[in-house]
């Protein structure tokens, strides 16, 4: 059975701040193999977890550019991984922009209801909103950008519920 640990918001940002405007050369960048942004906030969210989760196919993890889960690049794939994982790693829930915190995912989506850019909070000036939410995201870099200025016809709020040890 695996022990729940808390997730390090605080490190989850920090890495944020330090690699959101250039690349961390531990990681192949995806930016012209179809964006990295999802590849940015996988290694966010495991700078405040400090876990992968290496179950072949369905896990999330990053070993080389040839050896990963589609979770760890792919929107949806991430998305999948967030909200069903309940063996080792990160784990999520679809929650309501007013419960967003700081290292939390927001995913924006076409009309169709396909989801595109995943974005990390780095920060949140009051109470959640969409002009008090600030977000750091790779493939058209951003670090502390207004979630108000993106244009996107659908969102959903990952709220990270701490990470299966």
């Amino acid at each position: 059975m695996s022990v729940v640990v808390p997730y390090d918001r605080e490190k989850a940002v920090a890495y944020a701040e330090k690699w959101a405007l250039k690349r961390n050369p531990k990681y192949l960048d995806f930016s012209l193999l179809g964006g990295d942004c999802t590849n940015f906030a996988s290694q966010c969210l495991y700078a405040g977890s400090g876990v992968m989760n290496f179950t072949p196919v369905y896990g999330w993890y990053y070993i080389d550019a040839n050896r990963r889960t589609a979770s760890w690049t792919g929107v949806q794939f991430l998305y999948n991984f967030l909200v069903t994982n309940r063996t080792k790693g990160v784990f999520a829930k679809d929650t309501d922009i007013d419960e967003v915190e700081i290292g939390d995912v927001i995913q924006l989506g076409d009309e169709r209801g396909n989801f595109y850019h995943s974005l990390v909070v780095t920060k949140v000036d009051g109470y959640p909103g969409i002009d008090t939410i600030y977000v750091s995201t790779h493939t058209i870099d951003a670090h502390l950008r207004p979630l108000n200025t993106y244009n996107f016809a659908k969102i959903r709020f990952l709220h990270i519920g701490g990470v299966y040890k």
